[in-house]
């Protein structure tokens, strides 16, 4: 079974950066697709952005220009970089891949202040 260790999280000012990372078990990571997650407090988690295997992105409306996701399939990670952060986006950041959902790893605090 698939795991994810995601890092990188932390706090920061409205309109900081950071970048997130996301290490994927498996020996077929290069043909997967995978996506960043976000929960914020009494909130459904929701889609951020996802990668396919050919390194196509897409975003949700809510991070288009400010989030970009990437990938390294020889440290079978991936990664989320996060300018212009607000408060809105303070949530726990997880990976898992969209088309075949597996367990979820424990995620990384991002926490925005104003």
């Amino acid at each position: 079974q698939v795991q994810f260790v995601e890092s990188g999280g932390g706090l920061v000012q409205a309109g900081g950066s950071l970048r997130l990372s996301c290490v994927a078990s498996g020996s077929t990571f290069s043909m997967r697709v995978f996506g960043w997650y976000r929960q914020a407090p009494g909130k459904q988690r929701e889609l951020v952005a996802r990668i396919s295997s050919g390194g196509s992105t897409t975003y949700a409306d809510f991070v288009k220009g400010r989030f970009t996701i990437s990938r390294e399939n020889a440290k079978n990670t991936v990664y989320l970089q996060m300018n212009s952060l607000n408060v809105e986006d303070t949530a726990v950041y997880y990976c898992n891949r969209p088309i075949s959902l597996t367990a979820w790893g424990q995620g990384t605090q991002v926490t925005v202040s104003s």
